[in-house]
């Protein structure tokens, strides 16, 4: 299994569709924020527009998505003279209809959905990434082949709205999100994405680190795999992925334990040695600090739940 596909198992990804945003000239979207453990996210088919999140204000072409993990209010903007005006809603069996209160011919085709994500592994990964995230599929010409296709199922899916949609559109988002995740810095996106380091050397060391949580993962260890001095290595795993090698290699442990301490009757003692930790207090502390709940009370909560249970 890829990295990709393992952090988004570990993550109990969950995707929907909420609405498709058909919006005129001059108009103003407000999106309030999203729950704790949900990530909204916005797909330009066509036109163009703005979306503002807080301080920041991107400008969206055809194939761009923008994803905002923290869930954060935001406002989608089209140009022109029109309004500013708001937005009108008609309710469909999978998704709603956006337009214009005005009305008018649409200047963009935007689909709007969210992913959710579970208290552990999940919240790990979605606090990790940058916030927002904006990748343009339409500047390479392979992903915007690729997002080309996507697109068209989604319209396609969209316009026939009957059962299974909802379902088929779930699907297409999280592929779509696989998509993102593994998208390199560069003409795509400006910011570094951990999930796609672009230095092959990097992303092995990445992809060790996840693979094997619990390794003797030490600078020189993985410098010397690289290839690299230590120095080198440690300039390069920052560029590639935003962060520093413990801060990374803490967040790939946490993240394992928690799937273990949810999918096993494996002991705390036993699950902080899994992944790394020489003592159960010093990862009861560090689960504590990441996660705000001790490794014990997480295990309840999760276990405890309806329908939830483990697998030995």
């Amino acid at each position: 299994m890829d990295s990709v596909s393992r952090l988004l198992r570990m993550a109990r990804l969950g995707a929907a569709l909420d609405k498709r945003c058909l919006l005129g000239a001059g108009t103003r979207m407000n999106v309030s924020a999203h729950g704790e453990l949900e990530a909204p996210f916005h797909v330009l088919l066509d036109g163009s527009c703005r979306l503002q999140v807080g301080a920041v204000l991107l400008d969206l072409r055809p194939g761009d998505v923008v994803m905002i993990p923290s869930g954060a209010p935001h406002r989608v903007i089209t140009a022109g003279d029109a309004g500013p005006t708001g937005t009108a809603e008609t309710a469909g069996e999978a998704f709603v209809t956006t337009r214009s209160e005005h009305g008018g011919e649409p200047v963009i085709d935007l689909f709007c959905g969210h992913y959710t994500f579970d208290a552990g592994a999940g919240s790990l990964l979605f606090a990790s990434l940058p916030d927002p995230v904006h990748v343009s599929f339409g500047q390479s010409a392979d992903s915007d082949e690729v997002l080309r296709m996507l697109s068209a199922l989604m319209r396609g899916e969209a316009q026939r709205e009957g059962e299974g949609t909802a379902a088929v559109l779930s699907a297409l988002c999280t592929v779509l999100l696989a998509m993102v995740l593994r998208t390199a810095r560069g003409d795509a996106t400006r910011t570094a994405l951990w999930t796609a380091a672009a230095d092959g050397r990097i992303a092995s060391a990445v992809e060790g680190m996840l693979n094997e949580p619990g390794a003797d993962w030490t600078i020189e260890r993985l410098s010397r795999a690289a290839a690299m001095s230590r120095a080198t290595f440690l300039r390069h795993f920052t560029r590639d992925t935003g962060t520093t090698v413990g801060a990374f290699l803490a967040r790939a442990r946490l993240m394992a334990a928690a799937e273990l301490l949810t999918t096993t009757d494996a002991t705390v003692a036993s699950v902080a040695g899994q992944v790394g930790y020489s003592s159960e207090s010093a990862f009861s502390r560090a689960f504590r600090t990441h996660l705000g709940t001790t490794p014990a009370r997480f295990r309840r909560e999760k276990t405890q739940a309806p329908g939830k249970t483990k697998t030995r």
